[in-house]
């Protein structure tokens, strides 16, 4: 398999899932302005998406959308405990996880990176934004992780998105709870060697 990847990008939560399953993979940089790979490849012919995650399976079919790739990761290596087993309650919380941390995190984040973005738009997110992460350290009072004391994929979504609240300026210290999240997840070795593949660690 071979994950294409831009570094801290969305492309990092399915990065730590398959470093955290123990799956061995390629790994390529994508530069997203250019629409160039690493290697010189033209990813929007690889992806006509033109964005990342894009996962190349073994069999050469493409799969894209990070919540899509890391469901087909837990599916492939149960053992690994990526997501609970389907068909059970907590599969469908790990959904719900998964979902929430898509739409009410990710993309209120992501058009805080766009210096196109007006003012006012960026006023309303970062107030709703911190609706969903006061909801956020409620919930991860006492708690490990998003479901217990279990990581899951869903884990490796809100930390990477909950990661680029700093440099959007977005202080997570007004969270305790979600500020010792990130830090826990950050020290877990699956996290710290995708960081590192990713240059974003030394």
């Amino acid at each position: 398999m071979k994950l294409y990847f831009s570094p801290g990008a969305c492309s990092l939560s399915p990065h730590i899932a398959l470093r955290e399953a123990g799956y061995k993979f390629d790994a390529e940089q994508v530069d997203l302005a250019t629409k160039k790979t690493k290697a010189g490849a033209d990813y929007a012919k690889i992806n006509p998406k033109g964005y990342v995650p894009a996962l190349q399976l073994d069999n050469g079919e493409l799969l894209t959308e990070g919540v899509a790739i890391v469901n087909y990761l837990a599916d492939q290596k149960p053992e690994a405990n990526l997501l609970p087993k389907n068909g059970g309650m907590d599969r469908y919380r790990a959904q719900e996880w998964l979902t929430f941390i898509s739409s009410e995190i990710h993309k209120t984040l992501g058009p805080l990176f766009n210096p196109k973005t007006p003012d006012g738009f960026k006023t309303i997110a970062i107030e709703k934004l911190g609706q969903r992460f006061d909801f956020l350290n409620k919930h991860l009072e006492g708690k490990q992780y998003l479901m217990g004391s279990q990581f899951s994929a869903a884990d490796a979504y809100l930390f990477t998105v909950a990661s680029w609240a700093p440099h959007l300026k977005v202080d997570l210290a007004k969270w305790p709870n979600v500020k010792a999240y990130v830090d826990r997840v950050a020290a877990r070795p699956a996290v710290q060697a995708a960081l590192k593949a990713e240059g974003l660690l030394q």
